[in-house]
Protein backbone atom coordinates (compact mmCIF):
# COMPACT_ATOMS: atom_id res chain seq x y z
CA UNK A 1 0.00 0.00 0.00
CA UNK A 2 1.37 2.96 -0.94
CA UNK A 3 0.41 6.33 0.87
CA UNK A 4 2.50 9.12 -1.56
CA UNK A 5 1.83 10.15 -4.73
CA UNK A 6 4.04 8.86 -7.69
CA UNK A 7 7.15 10.39 -8.40
CA UNK A 8 5.39 12.39 -11.88
CA UNK A 9 2.41 13.34 -10.13
CA UNK A 10 4.30 14.89 -7.01
CA UNK A 11 6.24 16.70 -9.22
CA UNK A 12 2.64 18.86 -10.84
CA UNK A 13 1.63 19.08 -7.25
CA UNK A 14 5.61 21.22 -6.72
CA UNK A 15 4.57 23.01 -10.24
CA UNK A 16 0.85 23.78 -8.82
CA UNK A 17 2.65 24.91 -5.35
CA UNK A 18 4.88 27.02 -7.22
CA UNK A 19 2.12 28.91 -9.05
CA UNK A 20 -0.15 29.55 -6.08
CA UNK A 21 3.39 30.70 -4.13
CA UNK A 22 3.80 33.23 -7.37
CA UNK A 23 1.34 33.99 -9.10
CA UNK A 24 -2.02 33.90 -6.79
CA UNK A 25 -1.20 34.87 -3.68
CA UNK A 26 0.17 38.29 -4.36
CA UNK A 27 -3.18 39.32 -5.93
CA UNK A 28 -5.05 37.89 -2.08
CA UNK A 29 -4.43 42.19 -0.89
CA UNK A 30 -6.24 43.33 -3.90
CA UNK A 31 -8.72 41.00 -4.11
CA UNK A 32 -9.74 41.07 -0.37
CA UNK A 33 -9.81 44.91 -0.21
CA UNK A 34 -12.41 44.81 -3.40
CA UNK A 35 -14.07 42.09 -1.47
CA UNK A 36 -14.32 44.64 1.61
CA UNK A 37 -15.46 47.11 -0.63
CA UNK A 38 -18.82 45.50 -1.79
CA UNK A 39 -17.18 44.84 -5.02
CA UNK A 40 -17.51 40.82 -4.66
CA UNK A 41 -14.59 38.36 -4.41
CA UNK A 42 -13.59 38.42 -8.11
CA UNK A 43 -10.46 39.29 -10.39
CA UNK A 44 -10.35 41.85 -12.67
CA UNK A 45 -10.44 41.08 -16.29
CA UNK A 46 -6.66 41.79 -16.58
CA UNK A 47 -5.43 40.04 -13.89
CA UNK A 48 -7.27 36.69 -14.80
CA UNK A 49 -6.04 36.86 -18.66
CA UNK A 50 -2.57 37.22 -16.80
CA UNK A 51 -2.88 34.12 -14.94
CA UNK A 52 -4.79 32.35 -17.31
CA UNK A 53 -1.00 32.71 -19.94
CA UNK A 54 1.23 31.60 -16.79
CA UNK A 55 -1.05 28.12 -16.26
CA UNK A 56 -1.03 27.46 -19.95
CA UNK A 57 2.28 28.32 -20.57
CA UNK A 58 3.03 25.95 -17.68
CA UNK A 59 1.09 23.31 -18.52
CA UNK A 60 -1.77 23.38 -16.19
CA UNK A 61 -5.01 23.36 -18.19
CA UNK A 62 -6.76 20.30 -19.30
CA UNK A 63 -4.62 17.91 -16.15
CA UNK A 64 -7.39 15.57 -16.22
CA UNK A 65 -8.68 15.86 -20.02
CA UNK A 66 -8.86 13.05 -22.14
CA UNK A 67 -5.35 12.58 -24.04
CA UNK A 68 -6.98 12.68 -27.49
CA UNK A 69 -7.93 16.44 -26.46
CA UNK A 70 -5.31 18.21 -25.68
CA UNK A 71 -5.33 16.86 -21.77
CA UNK A 72 -2.96 14.86 -19.87
CA UNK A 73 -5.53 12.19 -18.61
CA UNK A 74 -4.31 12.16 -15.08
CA UNK A 75 -6.06 10.22 -12.28
CA UNK A 76 -8.22 11.42 -9.15
CA UNK A 77 -5.46 10.75 -7.50
CA UNK A 78 -3.14 13.12 -8.57
CA UNK A 79 -5.81 15.59 -8.91
CA UNK A 80 -6.01 15.77 -5.42
CA UNK A 81 -2.67 17.00 -4.94
CA UNK A 82 -3.51 19.25 -7.48
CA UNK A 83 -6.31 20.58 -5.71
CA UNK A 84 -4.64 20.72 -2.12
CA UNK A 85 -2.31 23.32 -3.32
CA UNK A 86 -5.20 25.29 -5.16
CA UNK A 87 -6.97 25.12 -1.40
CA UNK A 88 -4.40 27.28 -0.04
CA UNK A 89 -5.23 30.36 -1.60
CA UNK A 90 -8.47 32.53 -1.75
CA UNK A 91 -7.83 34.25 -5.05
CA UNK A 92 -10.76 33.38 -7.14
CA UNK A 93 -8.90 31.61 -10.05
CA UNK A 94 -9.58 27.47 -11.20
CA UNK A 95 -6.95 25.84 -13.74
CA UNK A 96 -9.94 25.11 -16.68
CA UNK A 97 -11.73 22.41 -17.36
CA UNK A 98 -13.15 22.16 -14.19
CA UNK A 99 -13.08 18.45 -13.07
CA UNK A 100 -16.57 17.37 -12.09
CA UNK A 101 -18.53 18.34 -15.66
CA UNK A 102 -15.91 17.31 -17.48
CA UNK A 103 -16.30 13.92 -16.26
CA UNK A 104 -20.00 13.92 -16.49
CA UNK A 105 -19.56 14.65 -20.09
CA UNK A 106 -16.61 11.76 -20.58
CA UNK A 107 -19.22 9.13 -18.97
CA UNK A 108 -22.70 10.37 -20.93
CA UNK A 109 -21.44 12.90 -23.99
CA UNK A 110 -22.53 11.05 -27.63
CA UNK A 111 -19.89 11.79 -30.87
CA UNK A 112 -21.71 14.97 -31.21
CA UNK A 113 -21.43 16.38 -27.83
CA UNK A 114 -17.86 15.18 -27.33
CA UNK A 115 -16.81 17.50 -30.23
CA UNK A 116 -19.75 20.02 -30.20
CA UNK A 117 -19.17 20.56 -26.37
CA UNK A 118 -16.68 18.46 -24.53
CA UNK A 119 -13.92 19.14 -26.92
CA UNK A 120 -13.79 22.48 -26.54
CA UNK A 121 -14.42 22.46 -22.83
CA UNK A 122 -11.34 19.82 -22.24
CA UNK A 123 -9.23 22.95 -24.21
CA UNK A 124 -10.29 25.57 -21.70
CA UNK A 125 -12.36 27.63 -24.14
CA UNK A 126 -16.34 27.54 -22.99
CA UNK A 127 -17.20 27.81 -19.50
CA UNK A 128 -20.05 25.67 -18.13
CA UNK A 129 -22.61 25.22 -15.22
CA UNK A 130 -25.03 22.40 -13.24
CA UNK A 131 -28.22 23.46 -12.64
CA UNK A 132 -29.61 20.23 -9.86
CA UNK A 133 -30.92 22.07 -6.67
CA UNK A 134 -34.65 23.53 -6.57
CA UNK A 135 -36.65 26.14 -4.32
CA UNK A 136 -37.69 23.23 -2.04
CA UNK A 137 -35.27 20.41 -3.43
CA UNK A 138 -32.34 21.07 -2.31
CA UNK A 139 -30.35 18.06 -1.42
CA UNK A 140 -33.35 15.01 -2.10
CA UNK A 141 -33.46 14.88 -5.64
CA UNK A 142 -36.88 12.48 -5.48
CA UNK A 143 -38.41 16.19 -5.02
CA UNK A 144 -37.36 17.60 -8.26
CA UNK A 145 -40.04 19.14 -9.89
CA UNK A 146 -38.28 20.79 -12.90
CA UNK A 147 -40.19 18.71 -16.21
CA UNK A 148 -39.33 17.71 -19.30
CA UNK A 149 -41.21 16.72 -22.16
CA UNK A 150 -41.10 15.24 -25.24
CA UNK A 151 -42.26 17.27 -28.44
CA UNK A 152 -41.44 15.57 -31.12
CA UNK A 153 -37.60 16.52 -32.18
CA UNK A 154 -37.54 18.72 -29.19
CA UNK A 155 -37.72 18.47 -25.51
CA UNK A 156 -39.44 21.34 -23.77
CA UNK A 157 -38.34 21.93 -19.74
CA UNK A 158 -40.11 23.97 -17.36
CA UNK A 159 -39.42 24.66 -13.75
CA UNK A 160 -36.89 26.58 -11.51
CA UNK A 161 -33.45 25.87 -10.05
CA UNK A 162 -31.27 27.45 -7.62
CA UNK A 163 -28.01 27.97 -6.11
CA UNK A 164 -25.94 27.63 -9.41
CA UNK A 165 -22.25 29.06 -9.60
CA UNK A 166 -21.31 30.39 -12.70
CA UNK A 167 -24.74 30.66 -14.51
CA UNK A 168 -24.89 34.05 -15.61
CA UNK A 169 -21.33 33.64 -17.55
CA UNK A 170 -21.53 29.97 -18.38
CA UNK A 171 -21.95 28.71 -22.50
CA UNK A 172 -23.72 26.33 -21.50
CA UNK A 173 -25.75 24.60 -18.55
CA UNK A 174 -26.11 20.69 -17.65
CA UNK A 175 -29.52 20.99 -16.27
CA UNK A 176 -31.56 18.04 -14.52
CA UNK A 177 -35.03 17.52 -15.01
CA UNK A 178 -37.80 15.29 -14.41
CA UNK A 179 -38.63 12.98 -17.27
CA UNK A 180 -40.95 10.74 -15.65
CA UNK A 181 -42.34 11.56 -12.50
CA UNK A 182 -43.31 7.71 -11.64
CA UNK A 183 -39.73 6.22 -11.74
CA UNK A 184 -38.42 9.16 -10.17
CA UNK A 185 -34.65 9.45 -9.20
CA UNK A 186 -35.33 5.58 -10.35
CA UNK A 187 -35.25 5.59 -13.90
CA UNK A 188 -37.02 9.41 -14.47
CA UNK A 189 -34.32 11.90 -14.23
CA UNK A 190 -32.61 13.21 -17.53
CA UNK A 191 -29.81 15.30 -18.59
CA UNK A 192 -29.73 18.17 -20.89
CA UNK A 193 -27.31 20.52 -22.09
CA UNK A 194 -28.89 24.23 -22.61
CA UNK A 195 -27.07 26.97 -24.66
CA UNK A 196 -27.07 30.37 -22.95
CA UNK A 197 -29.27 32.66 -24.74
CA UNK A 198 -31.63 29.51 -25.55
CA UNK A 199 -35.29 31.24 -25.48
CA UNK A 200 -37.06 30.19 -22.36
CA UNK A 201 -33.38 30.31 -20.54
CA UNK A 202 -33.67 32.88 -17.86
CA UNK A 203 -31.62 33.92 -15.30
CA UNK A 204 -34.33 35.20 -12.46
CA UNK A 205 -31.33 36.90 -9.39
CA UNK A 206 -28.06 36.90 -8.28
CA UNK A 207 -27.66 35.83 -4.80
CA UNK A 208 -25.18 37.44 -2.66
CA UNK A 209 -23.32 34.47 -0.83
CA UNK A 210 -20.91 34.40 2.83
CA UNK A 211 -17.53 35.66 1.43
CA UNK A 212 -18.44 37.98 -1.49
CA UNK A 213 -19.44 35.17 -3.92
CA UNK A 214 -22.61 34.33 -5.71
CA UNK A 215 -24.92 31.71 -7.04
CA UNK A 216 -27.96 31.98 -9.43
CA UNK A 217 -31.60 31.17 -9.44
CA UNK A 218 -32.99 30.68 -13.28
CA UNK A 219 -36.89 29.59 -14.50
CA UNK A 220 -37.15 27.59 -17.26
CA UNK A 221 -40.40 28.26 -19.44
CA UNK A 222 -41.17 26.68 -22.14
CA UNK A 223 -37.81 26.14 -22.72
CA UNK A 224 -37.03 24.17 -26.34
CA UNK A 225 -34.00 22.46 -26.89
CA UNK A 226 -33.44 19.80 -29.62
CA UNK A 227 -33.50 16.03 -28.68
CA UNK A 228 -30.02 16.18 -29.40
CA UNK A 229 -29.41 17.89 -26.50
CA UNK A 230 -30.32 15.10 -24.19
CA UNK A 231 -26.98 14.18 -22.56
CA UNK A 232 -27.04 10.67 -22.21
CA UNK A 233 -29.65 7.92 -22.10
CA UNK A 234 -33.32 9.08 -20.90
CA UNK A 235 -34.15 8.60 -17.57
CA UNK A 236 -30.25 7.81 -17.02
CA UNK A 237 -29.47 11.20 -15.70
CA UNK A 238 -29.15 9.80 -11.67
CA UNK A 239 -26.10 7.83 -12.32
CA UNK A 240 -23.60 10.19 -14.35
CA UNK A 241 -25.33 12.91 -11.62
CA UNK A 242 -24.07 11.57 -8.63
CA UNK A 243 -20.64 10.23 -10.17
CA UNK A 244 -20.29 14.44 -11.34
CA UNK A 245 -20.78 14.86 -7.35
CA UNK A 246 -18.40 12.63 -5.94
CA UNK A 247 -16.23 14.41 -8.11
CA UNK A 248 -16.34 17.54 -6.84
CA UNK A 249 -17.38 16.20 -3.26
CA UNK A 250 -13.52 14.98 -3.69
CA UNK A 251 -11.86 18.14 -5.25
CA UNK A 252 -13.46 19.66 -1.82
CA UNK A 253 -11.78 17.84 0.49
CA UNK A 254 -8.51 18.38 -1.38
CA UNK A 255 -9.21 22.29 -0.80
CA UNK A 256 -10.28 21.72 2.99
CA UNK A 257 -6.67 19.81 3.35
CA UNK A 258 -5.00 22.89 1.56
CA UNK A 259 -7.07 25.73 3.75
CA UNK A 260 -6.35 24.19 6.97
CA UNK A 261 -3.12 23.74 5.87
CA UNK A 262 -2.41 27.36 5.32
CA UNK A 263 -4.32 28.65 8.59
CA UNK A 264 -1.92 26.16 10.57
CA UNK A 265 1.16 26.95 8.70
CA UNK A 266 0.03 30.62 9.62
CA UNK A 267 0.33 30.00 13.08
CA UNK A 268 3.38 28.16 13.66
CA UNK A 269 4.89 31.09 11.54
CA UNK A 270 2.95 33.71 13.46
CA UNK A 271 2.80 31.81 17.91
CA UNK A 272 6.65 32.25 18.42
CA UNK A 273 6.70 35.54 17.16
CA UNK A 274 3.35 36.82 19.34
CA UNK A 275 4.23 37.66 23.34
CA UNK A 276 1.15 37.94 26.01
CA UNK A 277 1.97 38.01 29.87
CA UNK A 278 5.68 37.77 29.34
CA UNK A 279 5.82 34.22 27.49
CA UNK A 280 5.56 33.44 23.56
CA UNK A 281 1.91 32.01 22.07
CA UNK A 282 3.83 29.07 21.21
CA UNK A 283 4.46 28.60 24.53
CA UNK A 284 0.95 28.10 26.01
CA UNK A 285 -0.70 24.88 26.51
CA UNK A 286 -3.92 25.54 25.14
CA UNK A 287 -2.54 26.71 21.65
CA UNK A 288 0.09 23.71 21.42
CA UNK A 289 -2.97 21.41 22.11
CA UNK A 290 -4.42 23.43 19.10
CA UNK A 291 -1.64 23.01 16.94
CA UNK A 292 -0.89 19.02 17.48
CA UNK A 293 -4.90 18.43 17.16
CA UNK A 294 -5.53 20.14 13.94
CA UNK A 295 -1.77 18.38 12.36
CA UNK A 296 -3.32 15.01 13.28
CA UNK A 297 -6.45 15.57 11.72
CA UNK A 298 -5.44 17.17 8.56
CA UNK A 299 -3.16 14.15 8.38
CA UNK A 300 -6.11 11.94 9.08
CA UNK A 301 -7.99 13.42 5.82
CA UNK A 302 -5.33 13.69 3.43
CA UNK A 303 -4.68 9.90 3.83
CA UNK A 304 -8.88 9.47 4.04
CA UNK A 305 -8.94 11.60 0.98
CA UNK A 306 -6.47 9.52 -1.03
CA UNK A 307 -7.95 6.70 -0.05
CA UNK A 308 -11.09 7.95 -1.89
CA UNK A 309 -9.64 9.02 -4.89
CA UNK A 310 -7.69 5.20 -5.11
CA UNK A 311 -11.25 3.61 -5.40
CA UNK A 312 -12.52 6.27 -7.95
CA UNK A 313 -9.24 5.25 -10.16
CA UNK A 314 -9.63 1.67 -9.50
CA UNK A 315 -13.80 1.91 -10.60
CA UNK A 316 -14.82 0.64 -6.88
CA UNK A 317 -17.69 1.55 -5.34
CA UNK A 318 -16.29 4.59 -3.12
CA UNK A 319 -19.63 6.90 -2.02
CA UNK A 320 -19.37 5.47 1.22
CA UNK A 321 -16.12 6.93 1.26
CA UNK A 322 -16.89 10.25 -0.52
CA UNK A 323 -19.52 10.94 2.27
CA UNK A 324 -17.30 10.50 5.01
CA UNK A 325 -14.67 12.78 3.37
CA UNK A 326 -17.38 15.29 2.87
CA UNK A 327 -18.14 15.49 6.45
CA UNK A 328 -14.50 14.97 7.63
CA UNK A 329 -12.76 17.37 5.55
CA UNK A 330 -15.14 20.72 5.75
CA UNK A 331 -15.92 20.24 9.58
CA UNK A 332 -11.90 19.79 10.03
CA UNK A 333 -10.87 22.97 8.25
CA UNK A 334 -13.24 24.59 9.71
CA UNK A 335 -12.09 23.88 12.80
CA UNK A 336 -8.25 24.35 12.25
CA UNK A 337 -9.21 27.78 10.45
CA UNK A 338 -11.13 29.07 13.69
CA UNK A 339 -8.25 27.79 16.08
CA UNK A 340 -6.38 30.17 13.65
CA UNK A 341 -8.61 33.40 13.79
CA UNK A 342 -8.82 32.44 17.34
CA UNK A 343 -4.94 32.48 17.62
CA UNK A 344 -4.33 35.32 15.83
CA UNK A 345 -6.80 37.19 17.74
CA UNK A 346 -8.42 40.70 16.30
CA UNK A 347 -6.56 40.56 13.51
CA UNK A 348 -8.01 37.43 12.29
CA UNK A 349 -11.26 38.97 12.57
CA UNK A 350 -10.25 41.53 10.06
CA UNK A 351 -11.30 41.53 6.15
CA UNK A 352 -6.81 42.45 5.86
CA UNK A 353 -5.82 38.85 6.37
CA UNK A 354 -7.06 35.83 4.28
CA UNK A 355 -8.24 33.92 7.22
CA UNK A 356 -11.62 35.10 7.42
CA UNK A 357 -12.28 33.96 4.08
CA UNK A 358 -11.31 30.93 3.76
CA UNK A 359 -13.50 30.37 7.01
CA UNK A 360 -16.37 31.74 4.62
CA UNK A 361 -15.52 29.35 2.22
CA UNK A 362 -15.25 26.46 4.11
CA UNK A 363 -18.52 27.26 5.70
CA UNK A 364 -20.39 27.43 2.15
CA UNK A 365 -18.73 24.23 1.77
CA UNK A 366 -20.29 21.91 4.95
CA UNK A 367 -23.63 23.21 2.52
CA UNK A 368 -23.32 22.91 -0.92
CA UNK A 369 -22.61 19.31 -2.73
CA UNK A 370 -24.66 17.78 0.13
CA UNK A 371 -24.86 19.16 3.77
CA UNK A 372 -22.89 16.87 6.32
CA UNK A 373 -26.14 15.72 7.88
CA UNK A 374 -27.32 14.10 4.64
CA UNK A 375 -23.76 12.36 4.38
CA UNK A 376 -24.07 11.12 7.88
CA UNK A 377 -27.59 9.42 6.76
CA UNK A 378 -25.67 8.11 3.86
CA UNK A 379 -22.85 6.26 5.92
CA UNK A 380 -25.45 5.16 8.52
CA UNK A 381 -27.59 3.57 6.05
CA UNK A 382 -24.98 1.87 4.39
CA UNK A 383 -23.80 0.61 7.61
CA UNK A 384 -26.85 -0.10 8.80
CA UNK A 385 -28.16 -2.13 5.68
CA UNK A 386 -29.77 0.05 4.24
CA UNK A 387 -32.50 -0.21 7.21
CA UNK A 388 -32.77 3.11 7.78
CA UNK A 389 -35.29 5.57 5.59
Amino acid sequence: MNFELEEDHRVLKDLVGRFVRESLLPLEPAVLAREAAGGGLQLQDDEHRRLDEQSRALGLWGLDAPAEMGGYDLPVTAMVGVNEELGRTITPYDLPPDSPNLRMLLKTADAAQRERYLAPYARGETVSAIAISEPGAGADPAGMATRAVRDGDHWVLNGRKIWISRAARADWTIVMAVTDKALGARGGISAFIVDKDTPGLHIERRIPMLGGVSTYEIRLEDCRVPATQLLGAEGGGFGPMQARLSSRRVQMAAWCIGRAQRALDMVCEFAPQRRTFGAALSERQSLQWGVADAATRIHACRLMTYEAAARIDRGDEARTQVSMIKVYATEMAWDVIDMAMQAFGAMGMTKEMPLQQMANETRLMRVYEGPSEVHRWVVARELLGGRLR
